[in-house]
């Protein structure tokens, strides 16, 4: 199956905060740039105008501009950025060094309390892109606007990468309004 997911426009006022699951605002010229871009890609590949969107406001906003030029979008909670529990929304300095330590000794599996680990978030994007492609038997492109750690993740799992267990083994931020095309295998189930 192929995932073509673009990042979301650049959050307002973002800069030095802890974000993931925070529902931040974005300026709507950005959020028409991306839509415009969505527009004219679905185009020239004269691809379906189904797009896929997290309920976080800077994805949300992409979808429902592009309504306005004849799409449909669908909402996934698994699209979400990763959760920081209590570590999300706060500035990076307000964050106990101890914990950021912590996480950067036991990348994978450490998560803020009433957050997600990076295990956690790799199983979510796995999961939701098994469901798809067995909604869709894999046939048809699938159309998203989703987060950077989401995507990271998702890159990952498709190269055959596991859960990196360092902070420093982590990829570089997909750029805002940039988009990947990523080829899933799905996983085949064994039939009895």
């Amino acid at each position: 199956m192929v995932l073509y997911i673009w990042r979301h426009p650049k959050p307002i006022a973002a800069n030095g905060f802890c974000i993931g699951q925070t529902d931040i605002s974005v300026d709507k010229r950005k959020i028409k740039r991306l839509a415009n871009k969505i527009q004219r890609f679905v185009r020239l590949h004269q691809l379906p105008k189904v797009i896929w969107v997290s309920p976080l406001q800077r994805s949300l906003k992409v979808g429902e501009i592009l309504v306005q030029h004849g799409f449909r979008y669908r909402v996934a909670t698994e699209l979400a950025e990763i959760d920081f529990g209590d570590w999300d929304g706060l500035p990076w300095i307000k964050i106990p060094k101890q914990q950021i330590d912590d996480w950067c000794e036991h990348f994978a599996d450490f998560a803020p309390n009433d957050g997600e680990s990076l295990q956690q978030l790799f199983e979510r994007v796995e999961n939701w892109v098994n469901e798809i492609a067995a909604q869709n038997s894999g046939q048809n492109p699938i159309l998203a606007v989703g987060h950077a750690g989401w995507i990271n993740a998702a890159s990952m799992i498709v190269a055959g990468q596991e859960v990196p267990k360092k902070a420093t083994d982590w990829p570089r931020v997909v750029n805002y309004l940039e988009y990947l095309q990523l080829n899933f295998q799905p996983k085949k189930t064994d039939c009895l």
